[in-house]
């Protein structure tokens, strides 16, 4: 909490208003991490994505689209798999997409594996839901009926909030604008914002879930 001292020699305290306000320009200039992410593979053969650190650096990348339409990995930038997520067919109207740690040899899309996956999404639909903004849900594990975390926006527009269950926003999906001139560099090239304390590898594979159901 910061202090003023006033010309009587009394101590002034900023409203608390003001001082979240102060604190949360403070996280956002300082502590979010932001990532570019490219909309292709760096193999040749491949479709997917590749991410970009604001140092520079590889950070994440994707190269199997093509192979696996079903079942994509995330890895990390020397290759090494992060999560494995899996479109789980089911009869029904509400398709699942599944996320496992690491890397799933067997087809996971139909559930054939030992792994159990750490959490699961499904797509809004407008059908059964009131609340036409919000694009998915995240679960922490298969009975769970309460989410972990909500999508809202628009992933065409490439504009979209995560939110946990409290409703903060822990990741943005941004347009990203070009430094000279402000043009946009389209859907194929945006920003991943990571807010403080939020894991940006799961930040990621959120956005290649709303790929997955949004494209």
């Amino acid at each position: 909490m910061l202090f003023l001292k006033s010309t009587s020699g009394k101590v002034k305290q900023y409203p608390e208003e003001e001082q979240d306000e102060k604190n949360k320009k403070i996280n956002e200039t300082y502590c979010c991490k932001s990532l570019t992410v490219w909309r292709k593979s760096l193999l040749f053969s491949c479709k997917g994505f590749t991410v970009i650190g604001s140092d520079g650096r590889l950070l994440y990348r994707v190269d199997n689209y093509t192979g696996h339409p079903n079942q994509i990995i995330l890895m990390d930038g020397s290759g090494n798999p992060i999560f494995t997520i899996c479109k789980h067919k089911k009869l029904g109207l509400i398709d699942n997409w599944l996320i496992y740690e690491g890397e799933v040899g067997e087809d996971c899309s139909m559930k054939k594996t030992s792994k159990k996956p750490i959490y699961r999404a499904r797509k809004n639909l407008n059908i059964i839901q009131t609340n036409l903004n919000v694009l998915a849900y995240v679960y922490g594990g298969m009975s769970d009926k309460r989410y972990a975390y909500m999508i809202e926006g628009s992933y065409a527009n490439r504009s979209c909030r995560i939110l946990d269950d409290s409703r903060t926003v822990v990741a943005e999906i941004k347009t990203k604008e070009a430094v000279n001139g402000g043009v946009s560099y389209g859907l194929e090239v945006f920003l991943l914002i990571v807010r403080p304390g939020f894991d940006s590898r799961f930040a990621m594979a959120i956005l290649l879930l709303l790929d997955q159901m949004f494209s």
